[in-house]
């Protein structure tokens, strides 16, 4: 018997086709349109009640603390002794100091220093942090070794101890905690930092920069801390909370802002003192940080879920 031989169809024979009915094309039509990785992100994140409850607060907080004190009869160093340690009423909403000082004007001043402190601490994370940790997970080598060790040995020096030989050298105030911050504050985000950049940089993305002939400088920037840029965005909104509480915190202690500067630890400190008699003059600074900080750490649980890729649907 002859072999069967391949005759080719004529693909000009009507017959060969059929149209495509209705229902078959609906079936073929997308679920929903395609989005970029930061459009899910956003998508996820307003999504979070908790998350988008967090940025409200935060932005309620830099407005106030930007123009409430415009709009108030009352500044922050106003004395007044006729009206001391004052209860809350609609001519001082949280009351009056033992000065006679209006307390929700210092509250919203304190804001601003917290606030200010928080973005140094950021912009230190995103410059020397970033930057520091990109380079020695890129080059590694005797390079990344050594710069590993230094960070060691500034994460072991406590926080406290900045603080104090800083105040000797420059004196107490804002000024020897932005230095603090510039000393010691970036060691986590580097850590975090160099960590991603070597998981990326045997990446094939990478592989055909270097091919393209790409310059060291040019992947780093250009290639490794864009697609590093969700664990960086999701540390330095955890950090801003803990700059916030160490500022707060050395106030307290009397190592922070000094008189008549107003800030929530400084606020806090002076309160203690009259604790069981005038009890509002500790209870809205202290308030003030705790829904600060909780609004910092919905919004960073919530950006962590957003720019996870594992969690894409």
């Amino acid at each position: 018997m002859a072999p069967t031989e391949n005759v080719r169809p004529d693909l000009n024979d009507p017959t060969l086709f059929e149209p495509v009915s209705e229902t078959e094309k609906r079936s073929a039509d997308y679920i929903r349109p395609s989005m970029s990785y930061w459009q899910d992100a956003w998508r996820r994140l307003r999504s979070d009640k908790l998350a988008l409850l967090g940025l409200l607060v935060i932005l309620l907080v830099f407005a106030l603390a930007l123009l409430g004190p415009w709009f108030s009869a009352w500044t922050y160093d106003a004395q007044n002794f006729m009206e001391a340690n004052e209860p809350p009423s609609w001519n001082h909403l949280f009351g009056t100091d033992m000065f006679g000082r209006d307390l929700f004007v210092r509250v919203l001043y304190g804001a601003r220093i917290s606030l200010a402190v928080g973005l140094v601490a950021s912009f230190i994370n995103l410059t020397i942090g970033v930057i520091y940790g990109g380079v020695s997970g890129f080059v590694g080598g005797r390079l990344d070794n050594f710069m590993m060790r230094v960070v060691d040995t500034i994460h072991s020096v406590p926080l406290m101890i900045y603080v104090i030989l800083l105040m000797v050298v420059v004196g107490p105030g804002l000024k020897s905690i932005f230095l603090t911050l510039g000393i010691s504050y970036w060691a986590s985000m580097a850590r975090i930092v160099r960590s991603e950049v070597m998981r990326l940089r045997n990446e094939e993305f990478i592989l055909a920069a270097r091919v393209l002939g790409a310059s060291g400088w040019r992947i780093l920037l250009r290639h490794l801390i864009p697609n590093a840029m969700g664990p960086i965005l999701v540390t330095l909104t955890f950090s801003i909370p803990q700059a916030i509480f160490a500022e707060a915190f050395l106030s307290f202690v009397g190592l922070g802002v000094s008189a008549p500067m107003a800030s929530w630890g400084v606020l806090s400190n002076d309160a203690i003192g009259t604790l069981g008699i005038y009890p509002w003059q500790l209870f809205f600074p202290a308030m003030a940080i705790s829904v600060t900080i909780l609004a910092f750490n919905f919004l960073g649980d919530g950006l962590r879920d957003a720019l996870d890729p594992r969690l894409r649907k």
